[in-house]
């Protein structure tokens, strides 16, 4: 099953590790450091031009975690991998 981020992106809901509002974690200097080397380490992909709500954290193959900003909400991303969409 994949969880659908928007802007054609796809990720297996297997390989989600998390997903994190950014309102809430970014207050945390651990989860600013964090997002500051994944940001130098190429791996933060921006979906879409308006202002990121969440951030998802998942696996790829043979290398570190991505993460996506997504603009929509937790919540509606946490709902969209509820519902389990086959390919």
């Amino acid at each position: 099953m994949y969880l659908h981020l928007g802007q054609n992106v796809m990720v297996r809901n297997q390989d989600v590790i998390g997903i994190f509002d950014l309102d809430n974690t970014t207050w945390s200097f651990r989860t600013r450091h964090f997002l500051e080397q994944a940001e130098r380490e190429g791996r933060v992909i921006p979906l879409g031009d308006d202002l990121p709500r969440s951030f998802v954290l998942a696996d790829r193959e043979d290398e570190t975690p991505a993460v996506y900003l997504v603009p929509l909400s937790p919540a509606a991303l946490s709902a969209r991998a509820e519902r389990d969409l086959p390919i």
